[in-house]
């Protein structure tokens, strides 16, 4: 199995989790932020959490506060921005860096996958999204400008799921 699930994360509130958590489901993984332009894909995640949870799927965000400071609250202010604002159900990681020296090991891994025209490393904005297959393996990787419901991240994630 995937060594990404043996990188220890926290839940925003906390609590010790990992993505052997989501083992045997496609996860999305997409660091997020609350005062970006982009924010607003938060609105399409959430319908994919909806339309595909129910088949093995999981959306799963990472707070990150590295891109023009757009995500500088708190976990609590996070975590009430997420529900009352786009009314998110996916679960929320801890904030954490995606690029630089202090980037968190899950960020590591994910950076050396290649996007659909070969390009690997640094996270490029808020809103970049890695599809995990069932198995653990890094499947795809999508810009930030990709929206959630695009035909390439749906047609990418249908291709994962059970059933």
């Amino acid at each position: 199995m995937s060594a990404l699930y043996d990188i220890p994360l926290r839940t925003l509130d906390g609590a010790a989790a990992s993505l052997a958590d989501h083992r045997g489901k496609a996860v999305l993984v997409v660091n997020v932020a609350s005062k970006c332009g982009l924010t607003p894909q938060y609105e399409g995640l959430e319908r994919l959490q909806k339309r595909y949870a129910d088949r093995g799927f999981t959306v799963l965000g990472v707070p990150c506060n590295q891109f023009g400071g757009q995500e500088p609250g708190t976990a609590e202010e996070i975590q009430t921005f997420c529900s009352t604002t786009y009314g998110v159900t996916f679960p929320l990681l801890e904030k954490a860096e995606v690029n630089g020296a202090d980037r968190h090991p899950l960020y590591t891994e994910l950076t050396q996958v290649p996007d659909a025209e070969g390009e690997a490393g640094d996270i490029q904005w808020n809103f970049e999204k890695f599809l995990i297959g069932p198995d653990g393996a890094v499947v795809a990787r999508f810009r930030p400008r990709t929206e959630p419901e695009s035909d390439e991240v749906t047609g990418a994630i249908e291709a994962q799921l059970l059933g």
